[in-house]
This record gives structure tokens, sequence and C-alpha cells, in this order.
């Protein structure tokens, strides 16, 4: 069954598509990571990946929104064009600390500190604008109430 957000547009430059492909496994490589080291944010990463799969590759696309832990989530953002608030501070919060932590400790060029704090405040920027998803908890699991409880 297709479903609005498997709809894509594959781009017709071959080369285009190549490097499409390989932005979006390396995103979707941080995206992994992400899951595993508290502060790398997972969230802006996979979201560059499915939009480049959206143009490039209809396999990749149909497998990353329809992951079992990574699908609910992209599904929310290409359906809705939101991310829940859980998810928004995490990856809000896990910018603010990886960003200056790799900054000031690692970096000595003022220039690549300057653009490094610039594009985490523009993913920052980005993520406080995306809109923010109602709670769902009730439509995931039927049998169990939203809020806290016996349920």
């Amino acid at each position: 069954m297709k479903h609005r957000h498997l709809k894509i547009r594959l781009v017709k430059s071959e080369w285009l598509r190549y490097l499409l492909i390989g932005t979006g496994l390396l995103s979707l490589a941080g995206g992994v990571v992400g899951l595993f080291l508290p502060l790398v944010p997972s969230v802006p990463f996979l979201l560059v990946a499915v939009i480049c799969f959206s143009r490039s590759s209809e396999r990749f696309h149909t497998w990353l929104v329809e992951h079992k832990h990574f699908g609910p989530i992209l599904k929310e953002y290409l359906l809705h064009g939101s991310i829940p608030l859980r998810a928004k501070c995490l990856a809000i919060g896990a910018i603010w600390i990886s960003f200056p932590v790799t900054t000031f400790l690692f970096v000595d060029r003022i220039w690549l500190r300057i653009v490094l704090l610039s594009i985490a405040a523009c993913v920052t920027i980005y993520l406080i604008v995306l809109p923010t998803s109602a709670r769902r908890g009730a439509e995931r699991r039927p049998g169990k109430k939203a809020g806290r409880g016996d349920g």
C-alpha cells in the first residue's frame, strides 16, 4: 500500500543521485551513532537522510520510513511536518553540548569555531521553528491509556 509519505521524486542526474545516496548514507550513519552516544543528536541526521533518499532511492527511502525504530519519527515529520517534543529537546540539548565541546576542545582555528557554532545555531533554529507533534500515545497503544496509571 502506497502512503503519501512514500511519494518520492527522483532526480534525473545520475551523479546527483549518487551524491544524494552518499549523503543520505552518511547522515544515516550519524543518526545511528547518535543512538549510542548521548552527545550526538540523531534526529537531524535522520531528517537529512530521509530527505536525501526521497530524491535518490525509493528502496532506501521506503526502508528508512518503514524502519521499526526510525520510522515513527520520520513518518510524523513527512506526514505532518512535525517531530515529537522529546526528540526536539534531546536533539537541541545534544547539539549544544557536543558542538561547544568539540569547538573549544578540538578546534584551533577561529573561523572553524565560528562555522561550527553557526551550524549549531542554524540547526537549533530549524528545530525550534519546526512544529511539535501532538501526543499520540493512545493511538500507538490502543489497549493502554495515554497517561500514567494502571491502564
